[in-house]
């Protein structure tokens, strides 16, 4: 499928052919829920934790003789049914909540997730991404012309995907709102997702298809 190419100050300078298996294929809705939950799932860290009564310090005497008081029988005053005690059934930070999906359906997710960014016209191919130097205004000024936000809106909403050498670009959009760049190569669901537009360097085209290729 061909494809524009634009240049930062959005004018069209050439046409490439996107590989149609990443930017041709089918949605399907289900296994893109599946693994973007995965991937929610496998990035949650467990904090909420409680001590048992294991871990409740005190309470290893015996509160009073097992029997001749008229009392209930205790063994500790750290049980769950004691003031101060343990609790019982409480969060632990030592759950796992990840989920395991494999290679290939994490791949035809994102194919599809791709797809579905094309065909909505969410998805722009540059010439070059590249920047001389870490600015951020050089970077707010292309994209205020590329989007045409609303006046007073600092919220570009927009993934840029370029190569682990464009370190300037990296550093130049740190401080732009809802403003991403990410790797060719970790490319993930919920980053997609997460940001309306997509424009990706031309060059890193090809990396996308090798590195995510079955």
């Amino acid at each position: 499928m061909k494809a524009d190419v634009y240049n930062l100050k959005n004018e069209v300078v050439g046409t490439m052919e996107l590989p149609a298996e990443v930017f041709g294929a089918k949605w399907n809705a289900a296994l893109v829920k599946q693994v973007l939950e995965a991937q929610l799932a496998n990035a949650r860290a467990p904090w909420a934790h409680v001590k048992d009564r294991s871990e409740v310090r005190g309470g290893g005497k015996k509160p009073w003789r097992q029997k001749g008081t008229g009392r209930a029988r205790h063994g500790s005053t750290r049980s769950p049914i004691w003031v101060g005690g343990g609790k019982a059934h409480g969060p632990r930070n030592d759950k796992d909540y990840s989920q395991k999906v494999n290679k290939k359906m994490k791949r035809v997710a994102l194919f599809s997730v791709l797809s579905k960014k094309a065909k909505d016209g969410e998805v722009k191919v540059f010439d070059s991404l590249v920047l001389e130097a870490p600015k951020t205004k050089h970077v707010a000024t292309a994209l205020k012309a590329i989007l045409a936000p609303r006046k007073g809106d600092k919220r570009f909403d927009v993934l840029l995907v370029s190569d682990n050498t464009n370190k300037n670009l990296f550093r130049a959009t740190n401080n732009l709102q809802k403003t991403k760049v990410i790797e060719a190569g970790s490319l993930n669901i919920f980053d997609i997702i997460n940001h309306k537009n997509l424009f990706i360097d031309k060059d890193v085209v090809a990396t996308i298809e090798k590195h995510y290729k079955i």
